[in-house]
Parts: structure tokens; C-alpha cells; sequence
């Protein structure tokens, strides 16, 4: 008998310990080589564990225990043999003998067979997630969205399933609320949740936590998406969005401030020369913010990539602690939930973080007239013990000049069309 013993593997040199979020196999099945067998929480991401070989596993801790790196987790007989259960390969081209007893098996007994039943989509993300538009048609109106059937990409909500369902009416039994149970329950906070209230408690804390708002005129931008988007997207293959705007102002606003790009460590401030920007995006697992390395050197199509395809790891649960380490300022996007103004908190060990509000129509004053433009509020918490106020309000001036003037700002003053689509 040969057993092997699995011991927790070290996902980052600062990580310790980690908890067995969930067995993804029973004690006593067979798992076969790199086949993921469990999902561990750490203080900074959800991983999966693999086996280390093929075999029957022996688990040695329960779902919600938390273990130390290094721990013996599991035990794998690497001796014992395939069960008998297992479907026979047929790559040679030769065909699986069937046996005596089913070829002899009557043909009303088979067909009465239950057939198996299909398998299922799983579900996205996205699923019953309204979009801007609707959140707020939703939100002035009062309805519900387990009311609102989605009928756009992955089953989000658009502002048409709303009307939609607004001129069907609902019924007087909706009107009467959800109905309560006056029952309780109880969740445990995983690793990665209690870590992160840590450290926002903690920030609140060891900080001197500012906040300082501006608004920017999106108009310049949306106009500028609506005209090259398409061409944008043949040619990259990826989305341009609002995101890859506001990353590239924000790199050249922190050349220009760069105490905003800073950090306190001990008595010592570091002045970084590279922005490594950190994106806050929604997963299964709550808030991760996944790092683009070098986005002061990225063109617009190389952070919609990067930023894209760090989101799908986020919210695939395969995005590891280095994807998240070291950045050197965050982004945070609350208005793709609706939110119109909020006063981020700092992301430590950085020193500042740009917030990001929904889009809506306001009357504004343009050469004297006022018109109704597209306006977004915007956000900079800053640690006021390395950065000053004229340095916070001129940063933010800053981000705003460049999106609401793309062309002479984040283009220099070259053609557009050539930049964004890199002729």
C-alpha cells in the first residue's frame, strides 16, 4: 500500500494559513491526477487544490477548518486500483464487449429507463444583474428585480425587460411586500471576508482618510465610443469601455502627482515610477482587485484586454494572490450597481483610490446656456499624511481635463482613430 500525503501548498509568502472552503470529492472516492478536489479560502483569494496523484482520497480535515501551510490535508492510496465504474477508453477503435445479461436484457425493461436529463447551462454572473438604464428605471419606480424577467446577454435585465414588465402590471399580493418569517440565520464569514473587513477597519483607523469629489461631462467620451467602438472591437476583439478611459488619465494624472502614487511605510514615503492599477471587480467571492502591471505603458486596447481578462479569472474563482499583489492605486467602479456618490476606502498599503458613479442626465451651464449633458461624479479618497489637498484636488482637476478633452489629453493630439485602433 502506497499512500500519499497532501499537505496545503503556500499561495504567497505572506499567507500562513488557509480554511477549507469546500470538498469538491467525498471521503473514500477515487480522484484521478490534477483533478481540483477541494477549494481553500485564503486572507486574499479562493483557490483551487489539485491531486497530487491519482488514487482513493482519505480527508483529514472538515469543510470550515482552518489549517496551516504545510498541513496534511488528505491522504491519496496511489496503490489502489480504478473502480470497476470507471468507462473503458475506446480510443483504439475497438468496441466495449457488452455482456450476456444486457444484451439478453428484455427491450421494454430499457426503454422504461428514465433518460438522463440535459445538462443544464450554468448560470452566469450576469443573470438577473439589471443594466444602468434599468437599475434606475427600476429604482424610481419601485420594482423589484425577482419581478423582471432578463432577456439580455446571460440573462441581465435591460431597460426593455423593464417597461416590459412595468405596462404588464403586478399583482396586489407583490404590493404587499416579501413577507418575513421573523426567522434567523447563521453564515460564517469566509477567510477572504473576514480578512477584508480587517483591513477596512483597520485603514479607518491608521489613516487620514480624506475624501474630495468632482464631476465630469462623459459626453466627450461617449461621443467619442459611440463613433469608433465598432471599428475598435473588429480590430482589437475586445469592448472599448469607460474603464480603459479612466485607467490611462488616471497613469498620466499620477506622473504629474506623484505622492498619489505613494505609500507610508514606517518613517520612509516610496515614490513608485510605474502605475500598477488595481481594478475593483464583483466575484462569487465578494470584491477582488486584480492588478494591471505597467498601465502607464499599456495602450487603450491592452487595458481593456488585461482588465477583461483579469475579471473572468476573479469571477471564475481562479484568480491567484500575485494577480492582486502590490498595486500602486485602485479603481473602483460602484456605478455599474446604480450608485450615484460614495467615499471610497483606501485599498493599504496604497494611498489613494478613485471612485467611479453611475452616468446620469443633468442641466448644465455650456458657454453660458444650459444644456442636459451625461455627467459622473468622481471620487478621490486619499491618506492625508503623504498627500495634501492641493495635490488630491489638482489630481483629480487633472483626470478630469483629460476625459472630457480625449482628443488633446489622452491622445496628444493625434488622430483618434489612429490611435485607438493603432494604425
Amino acid at each position: 500500500m502506497s499512500v500519499l500525503e497532501m499537505k496545503v501548498p503556500s499561495p504567497g509568502e505572506s499567507i500562513s494559513e488557509v480554511e477549507i472552503a469546500q470538498w469538491l470529492v467525498a471521503d473514500g472516492d477515487y480522484v484521478e491526477k490534477d483533478q481540483a478536489i477541494a477549494e481553500v479560502d485564503s486572507d486574499k483569494a479562493t483557490l483551487e487544490l489539485p491531486a497530487e496523484d491519482s488514487g482513493i482520497i482519505t480527508l483529514k480535515a472538515a469543510e470550515g477548518e482552518v489549517v496551516k501551510v504545510g498541513q496534511v490535508v488528505c491522504l491519496i492510496d496511489t496503490s489502489a486500483a480504478r473502480p470497476a465504474t470507471s468507462t473503458p477508453s475506446t480510443s483504439s477503435g475497438e468496441k466495449v464487449e457488452v455482456k450476456a445479461e444486457e444484451k439478453a436484457a428484455p427491450i421494454a425493461e430499457k426503454t422504461a429507463a428514465p433518460s438522463p436529463d440535459p445538462v443544464k447551462k450554468e448560470a452566469s454572473y450576469a443573470a438577473g444583474t439589471p443594466s444602468i438604464s434599468a437599475a434606475k428605471i427600476m429604482a424610481e419606480n419601485g420594482v423589484p428585480a425577482n419581478k423582471v424577467n432578463g432577456t439580455g446577454k446571460d440573462g441581465r435585465i435591460t431597460k426593455h425587460d423593464v417597461i416590459s414588465a412595468m405596462s404588464g402590471g403586478f399583482s396586489t399580493e407583490d404590493a404587499q411586500g416579501w413577507g418575513g418569517t421573523r426567522e434567523q440565520s447563521r453564515e460564517k464569514m469566509s477567510m477572504l471576508r473576514r480578512k477584508v473587513a480587517e483591513r477596512l477597519v483597520a485603514v479607518k483607523n491608521e489613516t487620514a482618510m480624506l475624501t474630495t469629489f468632482n464631476e465630469v461631462d462623459m459626453k466627450p467620451i461617449m461621443d467619442l465610443r459611440a463613433k469608433y467602438k465598432d471599428a475598435f472591437a473588429k480590430h482589437h476583439e475586445v469592448n472599448l469601455g469607460f474603464m480603459s478611459f479612466f485607467t490611462k488619465a488616471v497613469t498620466e494624472a499620477l506622473n504629474l502627482f506623484p505622492a498619489v502614487n505613494g505609500q507610508i511605510d514606517g518613517n520612509e514615503m516610496i515614490f513608485h515610477n510605474y502605475a500598477d492599477i488595481g481594478i475593483a471587480v464583483s466575484s462569487p467571492k465578494g470584491l477582488m482587485v486584480p492588478v494591471v502591471r505597467n498601465a502607464e505603458q499599456m495602450s487603450l486596447a491592452e487595458i481593456e484586454r488585461e482588465i477583461k481578462r483579469l475579471a473572468i479569472k476573479a469571477r471564475d474563482g481562479k484568480i491567484t494572490p500575485d494577480d492582486m499583489a502590490n498595486g500602486t492605486f485602485t479603481i473602483t467602479n460602484g456605478g455599474v450597481f446604480g450608485s450615484m456618490l460614495s467615499t471610497p476606502i483606501i485599498n493599504p498599503p496604497q494611498s489613494a483610490i478613485l471612485g467611479m458613479h453611475n452616468i446620469v442626465e443633468r442641466p448644465v451651464a455650456i458657454n453660458g446656456q444650459v444644456e442636459i449633458r451625461p455627467i459622473m461624479y468622481v471620487a478621490l479618497s486619499y491618506d492625508h499624511r503623504i498627500i495634501d489637498g492641493k495635490e488630491s484636488v489638482g489630481f483629480l482637476v487633472k483626470v478630469k481635463e483629460m476625459l472630457e478633452n480625449p482628443e488633446r489629453m489622452l491622445f496628444g493630439a493625434k488622430d483618434p482613430h489612429a490611435v485607438l485602433l493603432g494604425l
